[in-house]
């Protein structure tokens, strides 16, 4: 990922596990991210959130993740602490890059999480890039994260295990991959695909370029005008 260190001094790889898609109405119930410098992992976090009192946590969600709602009554911290430590891995960067696999979505939810704390003015100095958008420009559907995890061999060192930090380190794996095949990761920064016939999906970042990507790869999504 040499482009990348050339613009980048931090870059921070999250991950969240949510009560659902709704980032107006569901929570975030375990937020994961890993924090590279120089190419190498310098600091990370993992931390179950708690729900409010009286909010129960969907079986599905139980089913995906493996998460239960006594495990975060126990084990779960304050949205506010949580909040907190992620706003933690990027201060004092002076160009981070914040990085996701599906970075839309966990944007969203990431922005809603951090509101009522005041904080997400952490979130305009980094710039963005989507793993998904990238992947879907180097291999045919199906796009999951465990898709590209098996696309490019990572099966014995990555997983997809719908927790946030496992996550958030096979997105780091992915990126390096990637970018072995290609480095072409600095043209996807703030360049996210959307879904040829429904569009974007979520709010609009105001710093994120959005195009369609069609399934039908013929030239790089940052070569389309």
């Amino acid at each position: 990922m040499e482009t990348l260190w050339k613009q980048f001094d931090r870059i921070v790889v999250f991950d969240t596990e949510t009560t659902g898609i709704e980032f107006g109405r569901d929570r975030i119930i375990e937020l994961g991210a890993v924090c590279l410098e120089d190419g190498r992992e310098t600091d990370s976090m993992d931390l179950l959130v708690r729900l409010p009192e009286g909010q129960a946590l969907p079986p599905f969600i139980t089913d995906l993740t493996g998460i239960t709602g006594e495990q975060l009554a126990a084990e779960g911290v304050d949205q506010g602490a949580a909040a907190e430590d992620f706003c933690r891995l990027l201060d004092g960067a002076e160009r981070p890059l914040l990085a996701a696999y599906n970075a839309q979505f966990d944007l969203n939810f990431l922005y809603w999480f951090l509101r009522p704390y005041g904080r997400v003015e952490v979130l305009r100095g980094p710039r963005f890039l989507d793993a998904l958008t990238v992947y879907r420009d180097r291999r045919d559907y199906p796009h999951k994260l465990c898709n590209a995890i098996d696309a490019y061999g990572l099966g014995e060192s990555a997983v997809n295990s719908h927790r946030a930090v496992d996550d958030a380190r096979a997105t780091v794996l992915l990126l390096e991959a990637m970018a072995a095949e290609r480095d072409d990761l600095e043209r996807y920064i703030d360049l996210f695909g959307t879904h040829p016939k429904y569009g974007m999906s979520g709010r609009r970042i105001s710093s994120v370029t959005y195009r369609p990507q069609s399934y039908q790869r013929t030239v790089p999504l940052y070569e389309l005008t």
